[in-house]
C-alpha cells in the first residue's frame, strides 16, 4: 500500500482510505459479518484510514467499526463527524428518520462524548464538522472543536463540504488537517476555489464518493432495482432524466478501463489519486472483493496522455446530473 501525509500533521495514511457508511446505512441491506470481514481485510491490506460518522444509522456504524478498531487501535487512524441530528418522530417516505444540522458548540460537546463511547476509544484521530452551520459562526464552531484537542479527546480537526471562505476562517482559529468533500470524475466543484485554497494552506482533500456512488463502476443495477431504502434513488444523477447519458458514459469508460488492464473502479480511483499527492480518497464498500479491487488502484500510474484521454471521454457525455437533490445541496457551504 502507498501512503500519503495528512496535511501538515506528519501522519502517514493509506493512499486509499475506507468509507464505512455503507456498511450500516444508505445503500440497501446490511451484512455485519461481511462488513467485519471487510474491516479485517483492510488491516491486511495496510488500509489504516477509516471514516465513519455519528449519524450513519444513528451511531450503529461507529459501534460496528469499534468491534475491529478497539483490538487494533494502534493500526488505525479513525475519523468521525458530528453535526447531523435525527428529528424525533419524523419519518420520511423512505422510512428513514428526518435530519437537521446542528453545528453549535453545545451539541458538539455532547456529540463527541457519544462518539467516543460508541467507538470505545479515548481519542478520535480526526474529527470533522459534517457541514457548515449557516446559523453558527464557523469561528465559534472551530473554536469549540479546538477545545477538544486541548482536552485530548481529538487529535486533528477537519471540515466537510466547506467553502474556501469558511476554510480560511476555520484555519485561522485552529489548523485544519483535512477537508472532506465529494470529488470524482463526475463531481469536480472543488477545483475552482476550494482546492487552490487547500493547497495554499497545506490541507489534505479527502474525496468521498470518489466512484460517484458506484455509478462509474459499471456494476450497479438499474435504479429501479436498487433497494427501496437505497439513498441513490433520491439523487438526480440516478434518475431517468440522465439515464441515457450516464449509461453511455459508463459503457465507454468501462471500455477505456479494459484497454488499460483495469476495472472501471480502479481507473476512476487512479484518476483521483493522480490529481495530487495531497488527496486521500475514501471509497466506501461493505464487501471484501471491492475493497481489494479499490486497493489495487494505488498501483496504477496515469500519465498526462492518459489523463487527457479520460477528460476527453467525460466531455462527450456532459449531462450527468446533479450530485445531490436540491434540498441536500442547500446544506453544502458555498
Amino acid at each position: 500500500m502507498e501512503y500519503r501525509i495528512l496535511g501538515n500533521t506528519g501522519e502517514k495514511l493509506s493512499a486509499t482510505g475506507l468509507g464505512c457508511m455503507g456498511m450500516s446505512f444508505a445503500y440497501g441491506p446490511v451484512d455485519d459479518a461481511e462488513s467485519i470481514a471487510t474491516l479485517h481485510r483492510a488491516l491486511d491490506l495496510g488500509i489504516n484510514f477509516w471514516d465513519t460518522a455519528d449519524m450513519y444509522a444513528d451511531g450503529k456504524n461507529e459501534e460496528l467499526v469499534a468491534k475491529v478498531l478497539v483490538p487494533n487501535r494502534d493500526k488505525i487512524f479513525i475519523a468521525t463527524k458530528f453535526g447531523f441530528r435525527y428529528k424525533d418522530n419524523v419519518v420520511a417516505q423512505s422510512g428513514a428518520r428526518g435530519t437537521y444540522f446542528d453545528g453549535s458548540p453545545g451539541w458538539m460537546k455532547q456529540a463527541v462524548e457519544k462518539s467516543l463511547r460508541r467507538l470505545n476509544i479515548e481519542t478520535i484521530d480526526l474529527y470533522y464538522a459534517h457541514r457548515i452551520d449557516p446559523g453558527i459562526p464557523v469561528e465559534d464552531m472551530v473554536g469549540a472543536m479546538a477545545d477538544l484537542v486541548k482536552e485530548g479527546k481529538v487529535r486533528y480537526l477537519g471540515l466537510s463540504e466547506a467553502s474556501a471562505a469558511s476554510i480560511r476562517k476555520a484555519h485561522a482559529v485552529h489548523p485544519i488537517a483535512a477537508l472532506q468533500s465529494e470529488y470524482s470524475l463526475l463531481t469536480r466543484d472543488v477545483e475552482a476555489e476550494v482546492l487552490p485554497t487547500l493547497r495554499e494552506l497545506g490541507i489534505t482533500l479527502v474525496p468521498y464518493s470518489p466512484l460517484a456512488r458506484g455509478l462509474i463502476t459499471a456494476t450497479l443495477p438499474a435504479v429501479t432495482q436498487l433497494a427501496d431504502n437505497d439513498f441513490r434513488r433520491t439523487l438526480p444523477r440516478f434518475s431517468e432524466t440522465h439515464m441515457e447519458n450516464n449509461n453511455q458514459l459508463v459503457a465507454a469508460f468501462a471500455a477505456l478501463a479494459k484497454a488499460n488492464n483495469a476495472t472501471s473502479a480502479q481507473l476512476a480511483l487512479a484518476w483521483v489519486l493522480a490529481q495530487g499527492e495531497d488527496m486521500i480518497p475514501i471509497p466506501g464498500t461493505k464487501k471484501r472483493k471491492y475493497l481489494e479491487e479499490n486497493a489495487a488502484a494505488t498501483d496504477i500510474r496515469l500519465d498526462e496522455a492518459a489523463l487527457q484521454t479520460v477528460n476527453a471521454l467525460l466531455q462527450q457525455y456532459p449531462d450527468t446530473g446533479a450530485r445531490y437533490s436540491e434540498g441536500a445541496m442547500k446544506l453544502v457551504n458555498h
